[in-house]
Formats: structure tokens, sequence, C-alpha cells
């Protein structure tokens, strides 16, 4: 994990490549979880026997639930200290160029592109690449904007 004394130090690290985060295995006890909570039962994410004879060959996350993952990676990729708090801003941008079957491991990187000072603090735009293990393109590619608040 790199670890930022302070926004500052923070503006200092534009364009270096974070990461990566710990690996994180998709699970259809998770999917069928996200699914529960947004409404979206669509067979190719719940219904195993059917996904199995799918496109994939068995079910796959939904782009959503991936996206989601974003916070509990990024937190085990950078840290900055001196600020009272971060605050998840947006997105820019957002893309998922391959699937997630489930069963897969994912885990990303995040490259700091821009901090602007904001009142009471910055926001940070973060160019964030999601990976899945033996897969050549990326499952998701973001750029989120966190505030971080002194």
């Amino acid at each position: 994990m790199r670890v930022f004394a302070d926004i500052t130090e923070l503006k200092g690290a534009l364009g270096e490549l974070l990461g990566p985060s710990d690996w994180v295995e998709i699970e259809q006890r998770q999917i069928d979880l996200f699914a529960e909570a947004t409404g979206d039962h669509q067979w190719i994410h719940v219904d195993p026997q059917r996904a199995a004879a799918g496109p994939f060959g068995r079910t796959i996350a939904h782009g959503f639930l991936t996206l989601s993952l974003l916070p509990v990676m990024l937190q085990g990729i950078y840290r900055v200290d001196g600020v009272a708090m971060a605050v998840n801003y947006g997105l820019n941008r957002v893309r998922f160029p391959a699937p997630v079957p489930v069963g897969s491991r994912l885990r990303a990187t995040a490259e700091p592109i821009e901090v602007s000072e904001i009142e009471g603090g910055a926001q940070l735009a973060l160019r964030v690449t999601m990976e899945r293990e033996g897969a050549e393109k990326p499952v998701c590619v973001a750029e989120q904007l966190v505030r971080l608040y002194r």
C-alpha cells in the first residue's frame, strides 16, 4: 500500500501506477445478492444451468457489481493521511471491456491523473483498471473522482 503524508505529496504521484490490490474472488452468492439488491435477475447472472449453455459457459457478474468492488480494492492500494475524510464524488467514464465469469479472481491498479483544489480540500481523479486473473483484456476501466477533505 502506498501511503501519502498529505494531499501535497499525493500531487507528486500524478502518473504513477499504484497497486495492484489483493485478489478478490467472485462467487455466485455475491452475484445473487447483487441481483436481489438491484432487481437485475437476468439469466446470464443468476441461472447457472441456462448460463452454462450461453456464450460464457457459466454465469457472469453484473458490470455494476464489478464496479462496486472499487472501494474495497482501492483501500488496499493507497491512503492519504492528513485528511478528515474521503468521499466518493462520482465517475467520469466507465467501461466493461470483458466479462467476469463466476469464480474469477479480480484485482485493480490505480493511476492518479489529476488533483485539483476544492473548498476544504482537493478532488482526486484516478484511472482505475481492474483485471481478471489469466485474461488479456481488463474487466473494468473507470475514472473515479474522490473528494479529500482536510
